[in-house]
């Protein structure tokens, strides 16, 4: 009979399979900390405006090159579960504000590996959990007496987040693009603004169009190609008789008869016709079919329509140009927006002749797109996912309308607060909020590690300027410390990072057991 472990004689009950393996004590720690420290070194060499790139390679064969770091979480296949919760971080990071997951999970991971250090020392799990939470709170005063009011600061801030992003050569000029587009569009709404690829030129030839970019062929090629001021109307109900869903036939036995029934069919379709030639307007798009004889009829009249569009893009028209989406025709006077002018274009590509038609609203627009200049491929990408996270930061910031320095000088200045907060705690606690704060110091020492500089030298020295008062010190572009100029972020970006990476590592500090079914 099998001994147990206390002498009882009594084998031991196992509730699990035989190839589940349970992990307790130390090894835990070890488990957690080793993935932790893995996925933050896998980010560390993106970070910052001097950042590396990533080559991803998929099984599918596709490749891509960015140094995003959300991009670059959302292709790993990763296995194990510490790894999945800073997968989890880094979407929750993605999903708020659309930048700063780099940072994030350079912090969490660093917190993790700092938790390492004393859990082996034997602190317990909850007292370190406690001091985090100690931490967190006086890196968030920090955080609300550093913040300011956005003023004129908003392209500033477009341009941090666009820095490091293959668009090192027109900088000025996207950012600028980008804070207009911000400007126009009604409550910082993100999703209001369209990217759409030129397929020529350079990023510096990137132009802001207030309005829409369709990527649609004309219907019939005499169609008006450009109108100017026309006023729009866009359908959800097709031009076109209405085909009957019951099978039925009709019996017509003299010439006569056919011609009656020929002529009452184009008397049906020609009132249809005449509602919308007399609603006013010039231009008109349909989710639904348009019949071939109303085409020819507007362009004999000088009206542009297309039909056939999908229902979102119908949406994205009406919203705009201020129009209404109409679902009657006895309702389209009642529903029409305003274009500044239609320009069709036609483009010689690799692929063939590709048509767009450009509709521009004007400063009211509802919708407005940045067409970005440069060949279709990895490269053009890649500067869309960076304009894309400089716009969710410049709305952010906006809405928000409270930004903070960057480089490395909110990080700095906190574990400094940490560090003299913890002197004043009398319990172990105090062990894990000087951890936290050396955590913190990662910022700003990948920030110079990623420019060739010295780690130690760096923390030193930006640590004594911010003890001699330069307060607004950090890491500049160029890796060296010294006065942060410029370099403006949303503050609930930097907010979010900070709290969601010191949670998802206190929540990771709690377990005390890693059972797994696969016996790894």
């Amino acid at each position: 009979m099998a001994q147990s472990p206390d002498g009882t004689g009594t084998a031991p009950v196992r509730i699990t399979n035989s190839s589940t393996s349970v992990t307790s004590g130390i090894g835990v720690t070890q488990k957690l900390v080793g993935a932790a420290i893995a996925f933050g070194n896998v980010l560390r060499g993106t970070f910052g405006p001097n950042g590396l790139d990533k080559m991803l390679y998929k099984t599918n064969g596709e490749a891509a090159v960015t140094n995003d770091g959300a991009k670059i979480v959302a292709e790993l296949l990763v296995r194990h579960p510490a790894a999945k919760a800073f997968v989890s971080l880094a979407a929750s990071q993605e999903n708020a504000c659309g930048d700063g997951v780099t940072g994030c999970i350079i912090l969490a991971s660093e917190l993790m590996s700092e938790a390492g250090r004393l859990l082996e020392r034997g602190l317990h799990p909850l007292i370190l959990v406690r001091g985090y939470e100690m931490a967190m709170a006086e890196t968030l005063e920090a955080i609300n007496s550093r913040s300011m009011p956005i003023g004129d600061n908003l392209q500033k801030v477009s341009r941090t987040a666009l820095v490091g992003r293959s668009t090192e050569g027109a900088l000025d000029h996207l950012s600028s693009l980008i804070s207009q587009a911000v400007e126009l569009i009604p409550d910082s709404d993100f999703e209001r603004v369209r990217m759409v690829k030129a397929g020529e030129g350079t990023p510096a030839t990137s132009k802001l169009i207030p309005g829409l970019i369709l990527d649609k062929r004309m219907a019939l090629e005499r169609m008006p190609k450009t109108l100017s001021k026309p006023q729009v109307a866009v359908l959800s109900c097709p031009i076109e008789l209405e085909k009957s869903t019951v099978s039925a036939e009709i019996e017509i036995s003299t010439p006569e008869q056919y011609e009656a029934f020929i002529d009452a069919e184009q008397k049906q379709i020609e009132s249809i016709i005449e509602k919308v030639k007399s609603s006013g307007a010039k231009v008109v798009f349909s989710a639904e079919a348009i019949d071939q004889r109303a085409l020819h009829s507007f362009a004999d009249a000088g009206i542009f329509a297309l039909g056939g569009l999908e229902r979102p893009m119908a949406e994205d028209v009406a919203k705009a140009c201020g129009a209404q989406l109409c679902d009657h025709l006895d309702d389209i006077s009642e529903s029409l927006g305003d274009l500044e002018s239609i320009v069709h274009q036609r483009l010689e590509g690799a692929e063939g002749v590709k048509e767009r038609l450009i509709l521009e609203v004007g400063p009211n627009a509802g919708i407005v797109t940045i067409l970005v200049g440069g060949s279709d491929g990895v490269a053009a990408e890649e500067i869309i996912r960076g304009l894309y996270d400089s716009l969710r930061s410049t709305c952010l910031a906006k809405e928000d309308d409270m930004i903070i320095l960057g480089g490395g000088s909110l990080h700095m200045a906190a574990s400094l607060r940490v560090r003299e907060a913890a002197e004043n705690c009398a319990g172990r606690e105090r062990l894990s909020m000087e951890a936290f704060s050396r955590a913190l110091e990662a910022i700003p020492a990948a920030l110079a590690t990623n420019t060739g500089e010295d780690r130690i030298d760096s923390l030193l020295e930006l640590r004594s300027m911010h003890r001699a008062g330069k307060t607004n010190s950090g890491i500049t572009q160029i890796g060296k410390p010294g006065v942060i100029e410029g370099v403006w972020l949303p503050t609930y970006t930097l907010e979010h990072a900070i709290s969601a990476a010191c949670e998802s590592a206190c929540s990771l500090l709690r377990v005390d057991q890693v059972i797994s079914a696969r016996g790894d």
